[in-house]
């Protein structure tokens, strides 16, 4: 179990790799952002992506799902207060090998609750390349050590 005190400013967690299918591209599209360009093949090859791409959405939940597998999950953490930037680089493409990185920007001990700190954590995500397809800068709250 990590706590606030455990994640160190400048770190960076290694969140693993894998490939994003068409068929997960297609699927999220179709629940929750059902756009020409990530759910129409045909529509999709005449525009200035030449195919389907992934959802910007889409690269932000394949990223939070291997950073909670890798860490967030075996950590004190209580929640975000909130997302404070989002940058879509590059297009997400189908049969994509993904890779996550997870770096710990800046944290500081709660003034009004000692028992917590405020971690800012930058989710990235990397094609195949090593090339940014998308960051994520959020605020997350951890429970210290010394309370649990």
């Amino acid at each position: 179990m990590r706590y606030f005190e455990d994640f160190v400013v400048g770190e960076i967690i290694d969140c693993g790799g894998r490939v994003v299918t068409k068929a997960e591209i297609l699927a999220f599209a179709r629940d929750f952002d059902p756009q020409p360009f990530h759910v129409d093949e045909a529509a999709a090859a005449k525009g200035r992506y030449g195919g389907i791409i992934g959802s910007g959405l889409h690269s932000c939940a394949l990223a939070m799902r291997m950073a909670v597998d890798r860490c967030l999950n075996d950590s004190s953490n209580t929640g975000s207060p909130g997302i404070d930037r989002i940058r879509f680089l590059k297009p997400l493409r189908p049969e994509e090998q993904v890779t996550v990185k997870l770096r710990i920007a800046d944290k500081a001990p709660s003034t009004s609750k000692p028992d917590r700190g405020r971690i800012d954590l930058v989710f990235e995500l990397y094609d195949a390349g090593a090339d940014l397809i998308m960051d994520m800068q959020a605020k997350a709250i951890f429970l210290r050590r010394a309370a649990s």
